[in-house]
């Protein structure tokens, strides 16, 4: 009972409906789309790109008549008490929120991958980058030939799978390996996939990087699968 008291008083009236998160502060394990500090052994880093691209490329907005109206960015009321500024991520509900003033929210729609079902808990946004590069793990580049190619780093841009923008959440002053990010795949908004934690459309994760500064607090709910 107090865990669903707690997420009703986080999200008020959006009618959530998942456990929510305890206060315990969690860490991810490395997962397939980013890799951590171990991934890096083993590669030329004379070749690594630069941790985002020195283009800022233009985004294309996506087709939102192939997506359903609930995963359009919207205002939607927020009755909570979490500040204005705050990020909420809801997995199961495939949404993410930003608290904003006079009791109201903006809402996403999201995709999650596997490493987004795997952590929750309160994080702040420690890091935020522009077209990402991305460093398949060496598992993905045994297995897959076009990951094999970029074994060594892909710059970040419009092919790059980390998309346009991404928000790399910290915790007791450590990476947790979560990450909010945009994405090649439109239609996977909504959905829960294989692999990568958090992704948005292109557009969305831009608004959301610039309505929000590093520092800003996020709050990560229990998932159900």
């Amino acid at each position: 009972m107090k865990k669903l008291s707690r997420r009703a008083t986080l999200l008020g009236l959006m009618a959530m409906t998942s456990s929510v998160a305890s206060g315990a502060v969690a860490f991810a394990a490395p997962h397939p789309l980013y890799g951590g500090e171990a991934e890096i052994q083993g590669r030329d880093l004379s070749l690594l790109p630069p941790a985002e691209s020195p283009v800022d490329f233009p985004i294309e907005r996506v087709d939102l008549d192939d997506i359903p109206e609930t995963f359009h960015r919207q205002l939607v009321p927020y009755h909570g008490f979490e500040e204005p500024g705050t990020i909420i991520v809801d997995p199961s509900q495939r949404l993410l929120y930003l608290i904003l003033q006079d009791s109201m929210a903006l809402r996403y729609g999201v995709g999650v991958g596997r490493a987004g079902f795997g952590w929750s808990g309160e994080a702040t946004v420690g890091m935020k980058r522009r077209w990402p590069r991305w460093l398949p793990p060496e598992e993905m580049v045994a297995r897959d030939a076009k990951a094999a190619t970029w074994m060594n780093g892909m710059p970040g841009g419009p092919d790059n799978p980390l998309g346009a923008r991404a928000l790399y959440l910290f915790a007791n002053g450590q990476d947790t390996l979560y990450r909010i990010h945009g994405t090649t795949e439109p239609s996977s908004i909504g959905k829960a996939m294989s692999s990568g934690c958090i992704r948005m459309l292109n557009e969305d994760v831009a608004d959301l990087f610039d309505r929000v500064p590093k520092g800003a607090r996020v709050i990560v709910l229990a998932a159900e699968i």
